[in-house]
């Protein structure tokens, strides 16, 4: 409910206690009231009529499902359908035609659509339906398949377009309400209601990298709300939703939306120059662990940690390579693992400290940039050691 229906509330509680005529107010047909006299009658001066309630409290909607609904009505028009086609023959050389479906939501008024990569990846044609049921061809503008996001776009009239707007979502808290509005199994504008059941999860990207900082929720997902807005209570996006985790690939009450702040960071990159680019130090790396530690210096080996991302290997002309970080200089077994053992053990970036190599790409894609000198902290032969490295952009997979 908002602040002015509050005091509209407020208002007609007072104005019944005082015995004021409530018939006007509520829409009712009620006969006169009357005023009970008191002992020392103080004039009441109203200076506004009170805005009448909603209809829908009047039909019994609580405060809760009053804010629900709002949310639904104001941002539902900007959530979109997206169906993406490729064609391939079959035994008899035929064309046949092979659909998928997702969400998206609407970015901005020059009809940019927001979706998942994974929606979009390996289409031959895309469309968008919106939430009026108008359907219209949509092109690709940009992807980021480590950050499972991709823009589309589309040709429509101003008036058809709605976007949303971006809260933000690094001041989240477990147990906030969430919002999820998609299309699951091409149920168009379905709601579903939850919390944040967990903050900072990192999930496996579409190519095969981490995506970090991930929301999860116990809103239903399923499939089908891919790419479609995860929302806080006044409506913002605070996420995109992503992916699931259920043996039955239906919602088991575990979802996951890439949070909004990388949405800000990568979406204006696509929508610029079609990519994102992804900023790069250049080493190899495998996690020290305790366990892995002990097992090592079992074997002969000198491991002066006992976590961190041991670079195993540097790439020739990276960021790494040219300010003198060392990959392994000798091989040992360890199980049934050929480890490149004798390089830097990197522990921490600008102060943050490192406890695997996961650790160390997921800083690297959420705090930093192509461009930006960063300080990396490594161990050597036992020392402690601390050098200034500017990152690159990451070379594309061949």
């Amino acid at each position: 409910m908002s602040r002015v229906t509050g005091l509209a509330a407020i208002a007609l509680l007072v104005m019944a206690l005082l015995g004021c005529n409530l018939a006007s107010l509520s829409g009712l047909t009620l006969g006169p009231a009357t005023a009970t006299p008191m002992p020392t009658p103080t004039p009441v001066v109203i200076v506004a009529t009170p805005t009448p309630l909603p209809p829908a409290v009047h039909q019994g909607v609580d405060i809760e499902e009053q804010l629900v609904i709002n949310v639904y009505e104001r941002v539902s028009p900007a959530v979109v359908n997206v169906t993406s086609r490729d064609y391939t023959y079959d035994f008899f050389f035929n064309v046949v035609p092979q659909e998928g479906t997702g969400s998206g939501f609407v970015y901005d008024e020059g009809g940019h659509i927001v979706t998942n990569y994974h929606v979009v990846t390996g289409a031959e044609e895309m469309e968008v339906t919106l939430a009026d049921e108008t359907q219209v061809p949509a092109q690709m503008v940009g992807v980021d398949p480590s950050n499972d996001l991709a823009v589309i776009r589309i040709e429509v009239p101003p008036e058809k377009l709605h976007p949303v707007e971006l809260g933000e979502s690094r001041a989240l808290r477990v147990g906030q309400r969430v919002i999820a509005i998609g299309n699951p199994f091409g149920f168009q504008g379905t709601l579903t209601t939850g919390i944040i059941s967990s903050l900072g999860r990192v999930i496996e990207s579409p190519d095969e990298r981490f995506i970090g900082e991930i929301i999860q929720t116990d809103a239903a997902i399923n499939p089908g709300n891919s790419g479609g807005p995860l929302l806080d209570s006044h409506g913002k996006v605070i996420g995109v939703n992503t992916a699931i985790f259920s043996p039955s690939r239906a919602s088991a009450g575990i979802g996951f939306a890439i949070p909004v702040e990388t949405v800000k960071r990568v979406v204006p990159e696509l929508i610029a120059k079609g990519r994102y680019p992804h900023p790069w130090l250049g080493v190899e790396t495998f996690d020290i662990t305790p366990e892995r530690a002990r097992s090592l210096r079992e074997g002969g080996i000198a491991i002066s940690v006992d976590q961190g991302a041991l670079v195993v290997g540097v790439y020739r002309g990276s960021p790494a390579h040219q300010v003198g970080l060392q990959g392994g200089t000798q091989r040992v077994r360890l199980g049934n693992l050929i480890l490149p053992v004798g390089g830097d053990t990197i522990i921490a970036i600008d102060g943050v400290e490192i406890e695997e190599g996961q650790d160390l790409t997921v800083h690297l894609e959420t705090r930093t940039k192509v461009g930006q000198v960063i300080r990396v902290t490594m161990v050597r032969d036992g020392q402690e050691r601390t050098v200034e490295v500017q990152l690159a952009e990451r070379p594309e997979r061949r």
